[in-house]
Parts: structure tokens; C-alpha cells; sequence
């Protein structure tokens, strides 16, 4: 159990706070909201049903260009036929620092920390001892356990020329500093092992009306590791460059020895909608039958109506 990896998401870049609390509030608006919903191994076994829900809200603080980002983030995990079922609630807090006075240059410090409950269906589950006594004869397992779990996190947001929207960021996170029991079984010295998360993207134009952006983690969690990467292009449809009525993009990202993962994304007014299905190329592909799971995502940044809203500001954390 200790050595289980975390949740994921094939659309990491729609799930910031996952990534690293240091990446909330790095975003053209001053609030956003996102949610992620995952189905996946449907051909194997139960399935997997995974969701994701983060809001964040940026604002100034003091007389320079600094800035503060409150939110929070509640993910849902259910699987298999014993409905093994992860729920958590994480409020972050994040400082944007201005390193210049001239460029759009920040460094972030983000902390996140909340509850995680995990649980299973107690009545699901079939042992010898089902059949000789009609229980499952585990006196040692509790099927309910919660814990407080954290993560900190830095990160760097810079532009890339004088065009506003060619930019990129970098960041580091350390996940589960606490260290927190994680286990059904009576046993403390069961933990959760911390994990190291290294995030980039790069964003910058290719024509007046087009763009790529660039993303990829890598994270490591004891003898586990990940990586993520890939690009998507962007098209601007409509007479005005600054104000396009639509931008759809198209890409692919490869999570390295598992999976090829097409998406497809389109954004509209302060909407955006993403796409992604997974085409599984690990060595589970003849179970599968090469199939993974989709993903649905749905996010919406908005200004507020406020005179220092980052709508005007020349420096704020954006990506």
C-alpha cells in the first residue's frame, strides 16, 4: 500500500494544484475554475472513476507588483469491484513575488494541506472465511481511515520576449512532507512515501494567429517514476488576433512506457473544453486490447470588476 502512486491525470495541465501548489494563480484572469473527469480500464476490470475540482483566486497585494492566490482542491478516486474510494479537500495558498520592475518575472511559494479520507465496500469482498463463516474473518482491517496530508512547492513565471502571451514557468513540489499513515491495516509504520515533482511549460507564437504550448512533469515517488510530456498547437479562428471568437488546439502527450494521448481543446469566450483518450502501450496493451480511458475537462477563467483587477495590470503571473 505505502508504495501505491498518487491519483493522476492525463490532462495534468488542467490540474494544476495536483501538480504544484506554487502553479495556482499562474493564469491570464483573476479567478478560474476547472474540473476533470477520467473513466478508464473499463476493458480490464471494474474501472476507475477519477475527478478533479480546483477554483483559484488571484489578487495584488501591497504597493508593488506582487500578487496572492487562495483556492482550494477536492479530487474523487473510485475503483475496482470492492469500491476503493479516495476523497480529499486541500486548501492552498500561494505568494506571487515580482523580480523585476521592468519584465513579467515571479517567484512562487505555494502550500497546500487539507484532509484525505480513503474507504472500501467491506461487503464486497470474498475470503475463505467468507464461505465457512459468512464474513471475511479480517479482524485487522479497518475499512475507513482518514489522514492530513500536504505539499509545498516552488515555481518560476517568466516571459519569453516583449509579446505578453509568449511566456513560460517551471516549477518543483514536494508532496506528502508529513508523511501520513496510509493503510486499511492496523499497522502505523505503514506511510505514505513523499514524492518530487518537477513541472515545466512553454508557450510561444508561431504565426498571428497560432501558437504551441509545451508541458511536461516528471515526478518520483520511492522506487516509482513518471513522466509526462507534450505539445499542443493552437489555431485562433476570427478577425482579431488579441480577441479571437475561438482558439482549438490539437496535440498529443506521452506518458513515457504506458500511454499515447491524443486531445483535442477549444476555447470559447472564458470557456475552455479538452478532450483526451489514452491509447495504452504498456505491457497490460494485450489485456487491454491497447484501450485506456478517457478524459473530459472543463475549466473558466474570469476577470472581476475591479480597477486593480490583473485584467490592466502590465505584470501579473500568466501562462
Amino acid at each position: 500500500m505505502s508504495r501505491a502512486q498518487d491519483i493522476h491525470f492525463s490532462q495534468f495541465f488542467e490540474t494544476p494544484l495536483l501538480r504544484n501548489p506554487a502553479l495556482a494563480g499562474i493564469f491570464t484572469g483573476d479567478f478560474r475554475l476547472q474540473m476533470v473527469y477520467r473513466d478508464q480500464w473499463r476493458s480490464v476490470t471494474e474501472g476507475y472513476k477519477t475527478g478533479s475540482l480546483n477554483g483559484e483566486y488571484k489578487l495584488p497585494i501591497g504597493k508593488a507588483d506582487d500578487f496572492v492566490t487562495i483556492g482550494g482542491q477536492i479530487l474523487f478516486d473510485r475503483a475496482g469491484s470492492a469500491a476503493l474510494t479516495q476523497t480529499s479537500f486541500q486548501p492552498v495558498l500561494n505568494y506571487h513575488k515580482s523580480l523585476s520592475a521592468d519584465r513579467n518575472r515571479y517567484l512562487s511559494l505555494g502550500v497546500m494541506g487539507g484532509v484525505v479520507n480513503r474507504s472500501f465496500d467491506r461487503t464486497k469482498i470474498t475470503t475463505d472465511n467468507t464461505y465457512n463463516n459468512g464474513f471475511d474473518g479480517e479482524t485487522a482491517i479497518a475499512p475507513n481511515y482518514t489522514y492530513m496530508d500536504g505539499s509545498v512547492g516552488l515555481s518560476y513565471n517568466s516571459d519569453l520576449g516583449p509579446d505578453p502571451e509568449d511566456n513560460f514557468y517551471v516549477g518543483f513540489a514536494y508532496h506528502h512532507f508529513a508523511n501520513p499513515k496510509n493503510t486499511f491495516f492496523r499497522d502505523p509504520s505503514t506511510r505514505l512515501n513523499p514524492k518530487w515533482v518537477a513541472s515545466a511549460g512553454f508557450r510561444f507564437g508561431v504565426t498571428d494567429f497560432s501558437y504551441i504550448t509545451i508541458q511536461a512533469d516528471h515526478a518520483a515517488q520511492a522506487g516509482y517514476h513518471e513522466t509526462i510530456a507534450g505539445v499542443l498547437y493552437g489555431m485562433k479562428i476570427g478577425e482579431q488576433v488579441d480577441d479571437p471568437k475561438y482558439v482549438l488546439h490539437g496535440g498529443a502527450f506521452l506518458r513515457w512506457n504506458d500511454a499515447l494521448i491524443p486531445v483535442l481543446k477549444m476555447d470559447y469566450a472564458s470557456f475552455s473544453f479538452a478532450l483526451s483518450y489514452d491509447i495504452n502501450i504498456s505491457k497490460l496493451k494485450p489485456a487491454s486490447l491497447g484501450r485506456g480511458g478517457f478524459e473530459l475537462s472543463l475549466s473558466y477563467i474570469g476577470f472581476l470588476d475591479r480597477s486593480n483587477s490583473s485584467l490592466n495590470a502590465v505584470r501579473c503571473p500568466r501562462f
